[in-house]
């Protein structure tokens, strides 16, 4: 398998003296093309610290963050958003929809920064609300939909660009059971039929139980690794 995410000894504090927090401890670890994999563990452990630093929403204290072979602890500001949005499709626990566009617009949001072309972006987007199971809720808003009908938009709105990972930030905390499972197996399946790479922080168990890697963190550093 290709060797796709690597931290190395990756540290990430806040503060100074005596308020310092170590948020994580020298945490290095390995995920391969194609895995589906958890980041559990307590809250404060340092789950989503790791999940920003991987995705490089946030600059590490130390060590370093390889994606798809480049270090991109060490790129500049605007660099690190331009791999970002062509490398790395992000799902948050708070949808992070635009309001004002559709569903598919949302979808097509980032292929529009990326330049792709008018005829590949209705292609990509009726595809993905296909996959997702959005036919006929395309053109409601946000707010015309319901909390699940929103994380299958961020779903969908992440994997049209064709990203290298999908990073998800607990994506299923605000979603009842019977939708969460519902979400989850349509990531399952694209995991598994497409080799699109998963990686999670979560409290779920539902992820846990479908996760085929657990990676435990306690007080910021690694406490166990596991592949089921």
């Amino acid at each position: 398998m290709t060797k796709l995410i690597e931290t190395k000894d990756l540290c990430r504090s806040f503060g100074s003296d005596e308020t310092l927090v170590v948020a994580l401890d020298h945490v290095s670890v390995t995920i391969e093309e194609g895995e589906f994999t958890a980041i559990i563990g307590p809250s404060g452990s340092g789950k989503t610290t790791l999940l920003h630093l991987i995705g490089g929403l946030d600059e590490p204290s130390s060590g370093s963050v390889t994606l798809s072979g480049i270090n991109i602890a060490k790129m500049p500001g605007r660099q690190v958003s331009d791999f970002r949005r062509d490398h790395i499709g992000f799902i948050f626990q708070a949808y992070n929809l635009i309001p004002v566009l559709s569903a598919e617009e949302n979808i097509e949001y980032v292929m529009l920064l990326q330049g792709v072309s008018a005829r590949e972006r209705r292609r990509r987007v009726k595809e993905m609300l296909k996959i997702t199971g959005l036919e006929g809720l395309g053109k409601r808003r946000p707010a015309q939909l319901s909390g699940g009908q929103q994380q299958r938009v961020a779903v969908a709105r992440a994997m049209a660009s064709s990203p290298d990972t999908i990073l998800a930030d607990e994506p299923t905390a605000n979603l009842d059971s019977k939708t969460g499972i519902s979400l989850l197996e349509v990531m399952r399946d694209l995991n598994q039929t497409r080799g699109m790479t998963f990686v999670f922080s979560t409290h779920d168990e539902k992820i846990m139980e479908r996760a085929t890697r657990l990676i435990h963190l306690h007080d910021g550093a690694i406490d166990k690794d596991e592949r089921k």
